[in-house]
């Protein structure tokens, strides 16, 4: 129901983010989705890996924060609404969408990672609306079809 997002805090300054992607290349972590917001003096970098465990081992390694943290990632189909849709049902019922961004993946459809309040009432409401969650296991599995 929920996957892992490793969550990396990095200065904003040239070179930092590079540093990110070299510790998990160096331990055969592939990243899969990601997210970089900043402000003046900091980064917020959310990742979708294929090993989000080894991931946050190697970033703490080198010196990073980093901390995982449970997601969903959702299935929405290409055709107009889809999205907006899924978003009515949370906010019918109280729920709050603290960030999102897209998923890439090779199949058909189009994907959605989001971090929504109370993620378990969330999960289930979205299960109960036929909204497809993917699973820690098939995000490996669309990733390693891409290789």
């Amino acid at each position: 129901m929920f996957i892992k997002q490793l969550s990396v805090f990095i200065e904003n300054k040239e070179g930092r983010l590079t540093e990110v992607l070299d510790a998990l290349k160096q331990e055969q972590v592939s990243v899969i989705s990601l997210s970089l917001a900043d402000t003046s003096e900091y980064g917020l970098l959310r990742i979708i890996t294929n090993n989000p465990q080894a991931g946050q081992e190697a970033l703490k390694e080198k010196g990073f924060s980093a901390m995982l943290s449970d997601v969903l990632a959702v299935k929405l189909s290409h055709r107009v609404g889809s999205l907006q849709e899924i978003l009515s049902h949370v906010c019918e019922a109280g729920l709050n969408v603290e960030y999102m961004y897209a998923l890439s993946n090779k199949e058909d459809d189009a994907s959605i990672i989001c971090r929504i309040s109370n993620g378990d009432e969330a999960a289930k409401l979205l299960k109960s609306k036929d909204v497809e969650l993917y699973s820690q296991e098939d995000i490996i599995r669309i990733f390693d079809r891409r290789l």
